[in-house]
C-alpha cells in the first residue's frame, strides 16, 4: 500500500497558496485493508474513505470508462493493480494531476508543474471531454487563477468549443451548472468565467440571457465601457472585490442588467425601463438554473430596483420607505447590506469608475436605522387597533427619514 497526497493541496502548495482541503490516493490496496484500519467508507460509486483520526478523503487508485451522457455517465474500476499515473490520467487539468509521496518528492507525469509555472489551464487528456462538467471547471478555475496571469491553453479551449458544438454540455444538470457557477461567483476574477464560456460558445448555451448582453451599447457618458456584457464582467470583478466569497453578491451582479438585452433597437444606447424590463428573464435565469430562493428574490430586486439606490438622495422619503420594505430591510438589515454591495459594484463597474464613492449606501442605511427605531408600542398605548397602528407607523417612519435627510 502507497499512498500520496494529489490534487489541489499539491497544486496550492506549488502556487504558496493556502492548502484548505487534503486528498489522497492509495495504490495497491483494497478496500477491506482500508476497513480493517478504521477508514470510513463514504464513495457510493467508487471506493472512497475518510482517515478515522483525521477526517481526510482517501481514495483507491481507480480509472474511469465512458459508458454514457453526462456527469454520471461513467464506470469506475478500482483494485490495487492500477497505478498511480492511470489514476491521474483521468484528472481533468495537468495541475490537478500532480501528486506527492509521503517525503514530499513530486510524481509529475502530465508535465503539471511546468503548466504552473507557465500559468496555463491545460486538459490531461483527451478523455476530458466525455464529463461536461469539466468545462465548467476550467472556467471556474480560470476565475480563480487569473489574478495570477493564468490563461486556458489554445488546445484546451479548442476541446471546450468541440464539447459544446458536440452537445455534450446539454446534458449537464441544472444542479451541476448552479454547483459550479455559484462556486465561480465567489472567485477573486469572476469576469473569467464568462470570459472562457463565452470563448467556447457555452455561454449561449447555458446563460443565453447574459450571452445576449453583449455586444448592445450603452451611453458612453454614463458607460465608457460601452458594452453591456464587459459592463457585466466590470461587475462581477467589483463584487468579488467588494464582497469576496460571496455568491449571493456576485448573482446579484450577474442579473442586475439582464434587461438591457431586451431594449428596442429603436431605442438604443438609452436603456429605459431596462430595471422592469429584466425581472422576467431574472426569474428564468433563476428558474432554469434552479438557484437558492433568496438568490433568486435578491436578484430580482437588485435588477428592479438598483436605479433607485443610484439616485436615493432624489427619492422621496415615501419612496425611500417603499424600497425598505421591499427589500423587507426593516426587519433583515442585511438584504440591505446584499442589495447596496451590488449597487456600489454596478457603480463601480464602469471604466475609469472603478474608485467611485457611493454615498447612497450609506444614507441608505441611514434611513434604514431611522425608520426601524419607529417601533408600535406608542401607537397602542394611544389606543390604536389593527391596520390603524400599521397606518400611523408608516406616516412615522417616512417623517423619521424625512428628518434624517434634513439633517444631513
Amino acid at each position: 500500500m502507497r499512498i500520496y497526497l494529489v490534487g489541489g493541496a499539491v497544486r496550492d502548495n506549488l502556487l504558496g497558496r493556502p492548502v484548505v482541503d487534503r486528498d489522497h490516493v492509495i495504490v495497491g490496496a483494497r478496500p477491506e485493508e482500508l476497513l480493517a484500519q478504521g477508514y470510513k467508507p463514504v464513495g457510493k460509486d467508487f471506493p472512497v474513505f475518510l482517515h478515522p483520526d483525521t477526517g481526510e478523503e482517501y481514495a483507491l487508485a481507480r480509472t474511469e470508462r465512458k459508458t454514457g451522457h453526462g456527469y454520471h455517465g461513467f464506470a469506475f474500476h478500482a483494485d490495487p493493480t492500477v497505478t498511480l499515473e492511470q489514476d491521474l490520467a483521468r484528472r481533468d487539468l495537468t495541475i490537478n494531476a500532480i501528486a506527492a509521496d509521503e517525503h514530499g518528492n513530486l510524481i509529475d507525469p502530465y508535465g503539471g508543474v511546468h503548466d504552473i509555472e507557465a500559468r496555463v489551464l491545460r486538459h490531461v487528456s483527451p478523455a476530458f471531454a466525455e464529463d461536461p462538467v469539466r468545462l465548467l471547471r476550467v472556467a471556474r478555475f480560470a476565475a480563480r487563477f487569473a489574478p495570477l496571469g493564468f490563461t486556458v491553453a489554445d488546445e484546451t479551449m479548442a476541446l471546450l468549443r468541440q464539447m459544446v458544438h458536440d452537445g455534450e454540455v446539454d446534458h449537464l444538470v441544472p444542479e451541476r451548472v448552479w454547483a459550479e457557477t455559484r462556486k465561480a461567483l465567489g472567485e477573486a476574477r469572476p469576469s473569467a468565467f464568462l470570459r472562457v464560456l463565452r470563448a467556447c460558445d457555452a455561454l449561449a448555451v447555458l446563460f443565453p440571457e447574459v450571452d445576449a448582453l453583449y455586444d448592445v451599447p450603452q451611453r458612453a457618458e454614463f458607460h465608457p465601457e460601452i458594452d453591456t456584457g464587459i459592463h457585466v464582467e466590470m461587475v462581477l470583478d467589483a463584487a468579488a472585490a467588494i464582497a469576496p466569497g460571496d455568491d449571493l453578491v456576485g448573482f446579484c451582479a450577474l442579473a442586475h442588467d439582464l434587461g438591457k438585452a431586451l431594449t428596442p433597437s429603436d431605442m438604443l444606447p438609452r436603456h429605459i425601463g431596462h430595471e422592469q424590463r429584466g425581472v422576467a428573464a431574472v426569474q428564468a435565469l433563476a428558474t432554469r438554473l434552479k438557484v437558492p430562493t433568496e438568490h433568486a428574490a435578491l436578484a430580482e430586486l437588485v435588477c428592479r430596483e438598483h436605479l433607485n439606490a443610484h439616485r436615493a438622495f432624489e427619492l422621496k422619503p415615501a419612496t425611500v420607505l417603499k424600497l425598505l420594505v421591499a427589500l423587507d430591510g426593516l426587519r433583515r438589515p442585511e438584504r440591505l447590506d446584499v442589495f447596496l454591495a451590488a449597487c456600489v459594484a454596478d457603480k463601480r463597474g464602469r471604466l475609469g469608475h472603478e474608485h467611485d464613492d457611493y454615498p447612497q449606501a450609506d444614507w441608505l442605511r441611514l434611513a434604514r436605522d431611522a425608520a426601524a427605531a419607529v417601533v408600535a408600542a406608542p401607537f397602542v398605548a394611544q389606543g390604536l387597533h389593527g391596520p390603524a397602528i400599521g397606518a400611523a407607523m408608516e406616516l412615522a417612519r417616512i417623517d423619521a427619514i424625512a428628518a434624517a435627510k434634513a439633517a444631513l
